[in-house]
């Protein structure tokens, strides 16, 4: 099986290009999944963040406030590490399973949706490495008016990331997002066939 890692930026279309692929009935693995199973309450990175960073970021039903959680780790390095280190094992662990399943099923190609590969050093888990491309401009629109984030909250999400000209560099393939969704189901075919061959 062809293991695939797909990433990008965040707000450059990583989602839609996922949903893509799953619409040719290619299997698509997603991180952000796999952290939301690994975090709902009696999950292990649950009781990790809850002893890490108190009950402060419980909503009132229990379940993480991942809004508040990520205040806190978008406005503190250290903090981010610690929950980095505290969910990628879990994470990890779950994906690797997620894979021998795939591997099971004899899939040919697949593909795991992960927005930190580059900057996690993940290329090396991956016989190829896609990039969601957009330019910087069109990723501060998309978080300012599909987050209505803030010019202050959209910079320190995009610090959080390895900037994405570096990422431009690092990938096997790239998806071009800057048109319609038309032309992007084209990048996004053209990039499968390539994957295949």
């Amino acid at each position: 099986m062809k293991w695939v890692g797909l990433t990008g930026g965040i707000a450059t279309g990583k989602s839609t290009v996922a949903k893509i692929l799953r619409d040719l009935g290619l299997p698509v693995v997603d991180a952000d999944y796999l952290s939301r199973e690994v975090t709902r309450p009696g999950a292990k990175g649950y009781e990790e963040i809850v002893k890490h960073f108190g009950p402060g970021v419980l909503l009132e039903d229990g379940e993480i406030n991942r809004a508040r959680l990520g205040e806190i780790i978008f406005q503190n390095e250290d903090k981010r590490r610690i929950l980095e280190g505290l969910l990628h094992p879990l994470i990890q662990e779950r994906r690797a399973q997620e894979r021998r399943n795939l591997e099971h099923k004899n899939c040919e190609l697949a593909f795991y949706d992960v927005p930190l590969l580059f900057e996690k050093k993940l290329e090396s888990e991956f016989d190829a490495t896609v990039l969601v491309y957009s330019r910087i401009e069109e990723q501060k629109l998309r978080l300012k008016e599909r987050d209505g984030l803030s010019d202050e909250q959209i910079e320190a999400r995009l610090a959080a990331q390895l900037p994405i000209d570096e990422k431009l560099k690092l990938a096997d393939y790239i998806i071009l997002n800057h048109g319609n969704i038309a032309d992007l189901k084209m990048n996004v075919q053209s990039v499968v066939k390539e994957l295949q061959n």
